[in-house]
């Protein structure tokens, strides 16, 4: 979170926010963020990165940098950038390969700059780095006529066709089969540009939703371990056919006060939870309800507090881009 800005208010940030926030964004644009929301949340992942460096995880961490300066293309330009505090929005990991995904925001273009030394260090370590066709982003390549209610009804979403575009959060992995949404930040052409260069190991498949605001697939639809799933009531109506064998469980509501100020994301966030092996998840300290969800399925939740992280549009599995897994690669369907 150090360095963090406001997005800008622009129309793809429009498309997925709440409405609620309009003026504070545009009247904050560039600008440093709350600074108490700031430290509080800075606070948290440390205490979550220090988590789980005792459980024996190996974590490294982003650069700093500076979000709050202008930048602009030949087609745009913008007051500043986000921060870099969800490396799951940018990075898909399949297999030995890193993908660098084309955000649709034009805030989080240069976005993948704090994490530099990291790619470069894992393809110096035998690891292969591919970057997406970075897009365009021009004023007219969005659908101002996007229907902001039902985009899962009428087809329109705010990103449009003329050039791939996919936030990495969209995707979601279970061993040889990776599951995507389209979304207003994850256009057909990016899944379609994903599903062509992950080659002939992986399978790639489009899960049906009725989000209203759709952006990231995981605080809808979360795969927790082998035969195990669990969704938003809300937003996935359908259980897909492929999971019918599986033990699939709809998550409770979340347990967030309706007070709390959230920037950027729904409570539904409360999902968003971090498989550290099959027996154990890190979950939201005040989520009681979803721990006690996990135990009854026989999984230990590990509680850290995180409500402040979550004010800016993530949990824990977005905070987290898990380069390295021991185990087998396989197929669970």
């Amino acid at each position: 979170m150090e360095g963090a800005a406001v997005p800008d208010w622009d129309i793809a940030v429009e498309a997925c926010m709440p409405q609620r926030h309009e003026d504070f964004f545009r009247a904050n644009a560039g600008q440093p963020w709350p600074a108490e929301h700031a430290r509080l949340a800075q606070q948290e992942l440390e205490t979550f990165a220090s988590m789980l460096t005792d459980l024996g995880v190996t974590v490294t961490r982003p650069d700093v940098v500076d979000q709050r300066k202008s930048f602009s293309t030949p087609n745009w330009s913008t007051p500043g950038g986000l921060y870099a505090a969800m490396p799951r929005d940018l990075l898909l990991v399949v297999g030995d390969t890193i993908i660098e995904a084309p955000m649709a925001w034009r805030s989080r273009y240069f976005e993948i700059d704090a994490y530099r030394a990291l790619l470069t260090d894992l393809f110096n370590r035998g690891g292969k780095w591919i970057s997406a066709p970075k897009p365009q982003l021009r004023e007219e390549w969005y659908d101002r006529e996007y229907d902001g209610l039902t985009p899962y009804e009428t087809g329109r979403y705010v990103t449009l066709e003329h050039e791939p575009t996919f936030d990495a959060a969209d995707f979601i992995r279970c061993g040889r089969d990776i599951f995507a949404q389209r979304s207003h930040v994850t256009n057909q052409l990016g899944i379609d540009w994903v599903a062509r260069h992950v080659g002939d190991e992986y399978k790639v498949h489009t899960i049906d939703h009725t989000d209203s605001s759709p952006m990231h697939i995981d605080a809808s639809f979360m795969p927790i371990a082998p035969g195990k799933l669990l969704l938003n009531p809300g937003r996935i109506k359908e259980i897909p056919e492929i999971f019918k064998s599986w033990d699939v469980r709809f998550a409770p509501e979340p347990q967030l006060p309706k007070d709390h100020v959230l920037y950027m994301s729904s409570a539904w966030v409360s999902m968003n939870v971090f498989m550290v092996d099959e027996k154990r998840v890190v979950v939201e300290a005040g989520e009681t309800e979803l721990m006690r969800l996990f135990e009854s399925w026989g999984i230990e939740p590990l509680p850290v507090s995180f409500r402040n992280v979550m004010r800016f549009g993530g949990c824990f599995h977005c905070v987290t881009t898990d380069v390295r897994r021991k185990g087998t690669l396989e197929s669970y369907f």
